[in-house]
């Protein structure tokens, strides 16, 4: 996991294996950031970085659980030490195992809240400290456009998107003027979230849904851009959709 010197803020990126995460990291490491990645499949994670630093880019990896507190901990304070502080947290995590309630998915429902909501809350946990000790950062959740409305077969995953909507905005007000927070809630984009999906009728349903996708380069773009601003400017919220979707 050698990584190259590089310049630019120092850029955590979870769920960083595949879709926005991934898309993100390549997109931010060509704009010069030093970039640490974490999910659960460390593979593609390795291969991710290699990719990265063979173009010249700057990136390292850790296996990273964002269920766990300890875990997401121990990813900062590594990330930390790597690279010396910690600019830009990018709580990317999620999953989206959509079903109608009548279904009683509970499993289900308690993995979105696991992962959507409370590996949100431990990435701000960690990072938080690390970021008010050196005088400022950047604090980027990325919710959805189910933050903003609730879908057919989304209630819970939506819950989960207006609860990270309204974490950030809380954040946002009690950290004005040292730490900045940016939402940036993706229509439906590229990515591997659909292939969680175990209800038929749901499955079924989103593949009409997903016809109109746009690239996970289209949100990495987002957060680039809200990252890639002036130290006095917060972008609060950001909503990227398909020109040709309705929601």
């Amino acid at each position: 996991m050698a990584a190259m010197t590089g310049t630019g803020k120092v850029v955590l990126v979870t769920g960083a294996s595949s879709g926005i995460g991934e898309a993100t990291a390549r997109r931010l490491a060509a704009d010069g950031h030093r970039v640490y990645l974490g999910a659960r499949r460390t593979d593609r994670l390795e291969e991710l970085a290699g990719q990265i630093t063979a173009e010249s880019g700057t990136a390292a990896y850790q296996r990273l659980d964002v269920t766990s507190a300890e875990d997401v901990r121990a990813f900062v304070a590594a990330a930390r030490e790597r690279f010396g502080r910690v600019d830009v947290m990018v709580n990317n995590a999620g999953v989206m195992p959509l079903s109608p309630l009548e279904a009683l998915k509970v499993d289900e429902w308690d993995r979105m809240l696991d992962v959507n909501v409370r590996g949100v809350l431990y990435g701000i946990a960690a990072a938080l400290p690390v970021m008010t000790e050196q005088g400022g950062g950047h604090i980027v959740n990325t919710a959805s456009v189910g933050a903003y409305e609730v879908s057919h077969s989304a209630a819970v995953y939506c819950a989960t998107k207006f609860a990270v909507r309204a974490i950030s905005e809380g954040l946002r007000q009690e950290s004005a003027g040292d730490i900045r927070v940016s939402l940036i809630s993706p229509g439906v984009t590229e990515s591997e979230l659909a292939d969680s999906i175990s209800d038929e009728s749901a499955r079924e349903a989103m593949k009409t849904y997903r016809s109109v996708a746009i690239p996970a380069s289209a949100i990495a773009d987002a957060i680039a851009y809200a990252i890639g601003q002036p130290a006095e400017v917060d972008v609060n919220e950001i909503v990227v959709r398909p020109a040709a979707s309705a929601q």
